[in-house]
């Protein structure tokens, strides 16, 4: 199956995302997270199971990492200019993971975000729904 490729990046072009999602973005619904790390970022986040999601970083070290909550979940942001790309998590031995829809170059083609609040579930609850939620196939690339 073809994919609808999304791209976009932070401010200062350090760090790039890919998303290839299944559908356009008629097919999606942005999640706005109510923790108070997601909303100070404006986050909206966005998933495919079955898409494929590329996170590039034009440097080694250009790539900043961050655990907060219950720590179980990177939150990864451009090391330079702050913007927040993705949030990762390694399950069953495979990265997963959602991305801030603010980096993409389309996205008020997606709408308005939901607010959910996963902060209500437990860390084993949070990572059944990232198992079922986020993409499968995730890269990330640190240069």
């Amino acid at each position: 199956m073809a994919l609808f490729t999304y791209l976009g990046g932070c401010d200062c072009g350090t760090v790039s995302i890919e998303a290839g999602l299944r559908g356009d973005a008629s097919h999606y619904c942005l999640r706005a997270c109510d923790c108070s790390f997601c909303v100070k970022h404006g986050a909206a986040y966005l998933s495919d199971p079955q898409g494929r999601l590329l996170i590039r970083a034009n440097a080694q070290d250009s790539l900043g990492r961050y655990r907060q909550g219950s720590g179980n979940a990177e939150c990864l942001f451009c090391g330079k200019c702050g913007v927040l790309a993705a949030l990762v998590c390694r399950i069953d031995g495979r990265w997963r993971g959602t991305l801030n829809s603010r980096m993409l170059d389309e996205m008020a083609s997606f709408g308005e975000p939901v607010r959910v609040s996963p902060k209500c579930l437990s860390p084993e609850e949070k990572m059944e729904r990232w198992k079922q939620m986020w993409f499968g196939d995730v890269e990330i690339d640190a240069g």
